[in-house]
């Protein structure tokens, strides 16, 4: 029995997990409803219903379902359906995943179809495919994210599953199965549906041996998982070298994977250590590479390592801040005409090694202020250069 077919939603309001999107006031849902959803592509983690709210739409809009994957897609199937659909007065959805597989000859043959909504487009991604689209994909279609499951999500899931089919599942085996799922609802019900096939009483015991490993997750008490998270990294923040070491041993021992572990401390370095001791970030992203090599037990100490290290090392968010102030200026439709000097053309482009390292000039047309380093670490001098240069 094939447990993600047999739970797979029907409508929206059997979606669980994604209430942004599938909630009556949602404004996917209501172009849905009103058959006015356009050409649109989703992201966000594996096993949060990407394909399956694709299907939800093509049910609620009444449109035949065509699903390919990017990485065996070939253009004679699309140009094939297109064909039959030519003069047809209903048009198909064509839900490709993966889609940030797409080769430039593949995104070329979709774009005619796009221009003239004789199709709809649904693309589906783990990454944010827009940075692998091209620019006229990208103006005919909106992108929107799907979130990784919550504890409370799976948890309701769980419930929705047992009410359906007849399972005896112990309740620390319900906790194990959810917390252990790392926010992924097919991986819960893949594991349950293996751990069924070996008997239909399913223990904690029996799911730990068919994944002794939690998918990014720390214990396997509801909701414990995000507070260890969250108390390694502000620990971190805080330079609390002990605190930090505590909760990265509480999280090995509660299987959480060195992988998602070393991920957080990449995150962490650019986000609050920053330019402050920019050795930081080659330091974890060396961490990554390692423990997904070497993996446990010996991953503890390389993670060990990198965390006492972060937590020796002068803070700063400046970076974090820059980027955020400026993407909220761009969404804000902050945009500006790019001055002729610093184009392709190279119009009366001044070149700064021809003048020592540094020239004045023209970068933007509108004074725009978004990054403010601050007097820590290495990041004073980094300021201090610049102040230099300005004067």
């Amino acid at each position: 029995m094939d447990f993600t077919h047999l739970l797979r939603p029907s409508n929206f309001d059997e979606i669980i997990g994604q209430e942004h999107l599938t909630s009556v006031d949602a404004p996917l849902r209501i172009l849905c409803e009103k058959e006015a959803l356009g050409h649109s592509f989703f992201y966000g983690p594996a096993g949060v219903g990407k394909t399956s709210l694709a299907r939800v739409i093509a049910k609620t809009m009444q449109l035949p379902f065509y699903e390919f994957n990017a990485t065996s897609l070939k253009i004679e199937q699309l140009r094939k359906i297109f064909e039959q659909y030519k003069n047809a007065l209903q048009k198909p959805l064509i839900f490709i995943d993966e889609v940030h597989r797409l080769s430039k000859n593949q995104q070329e043959v979709l774009l005619p179809v796009m221009e003239n909504n004789s199709v709809l487009i649904i693309g589906a991604s783990t990454e944010n495919p827009f940075y692998s689209l091209t620019s006229a994909i990208r103006s005919r279609s909106m992108l929107f994210e799907l979130k990784s499951m919550l504890h409370v999500s799976l948890k309701e899931l769980l419930h929705v599953t047992l009410s359906k089919i007849d399972i005896v599942l112990e309740k620390d085996a319900q906790e194990y199965l959810i917390a252990s799922s790392g926010g992924d609802a097919r991986a819960m019900l893949k594991l349950l549906e293996f751990a069924v096939h070996v008997n239909e009483k399913v223990t904690l015991d029996l799911l730990q041996s068919l994944r002794p490993n939690a998918l990014q997750a720390g214990s396997s008490e509801a909701g414990v998982h995000y507070d260890l998270v969250s108390a390694l990294i502000k620990s971190i923040r805080g330079s609390d070298a002990d605190a930090a070491i505590y909760y990265l041993a509480r999280l090995i021992e509660g299987g959480e994977s060195a992988d998602f572990i070393a991920r957080r401390l990449v995150i962490l370095a650019s986000e609050d250590v920053g330019n402050a001791n920019p050795q930081a970030l080659t330091l974890t992203t060396s961490c990554l590479t390692s423990v997904s090599k070497i993996g446990y037990p010996e991953a503890r100490i390389i993670l060990a390592q990198a965390v006492i290290y972060l937590c020796a090392s002068p803070k700063s968010n400046s970076a974090y801040l820059a980027i955020n102030k400026a993407l909220k200026s761009v969404k804000n439709g902050n945009i500006v005409d790019i001055p002729k000097n610093i184009t392709n053309s190279n119009e009366n482009y001044l070149n700064p090694h021809d003048f020592e390292g540094y020239v004045q000039q023209k970068y933007l047309t509108k004074s725009m202020r978004f990054v403010e380093l601050k007097d820590v670490g290495y990041e004073k001098k980094m300021k201090e250069w610049i102040q230099l240069i300005r004067k």
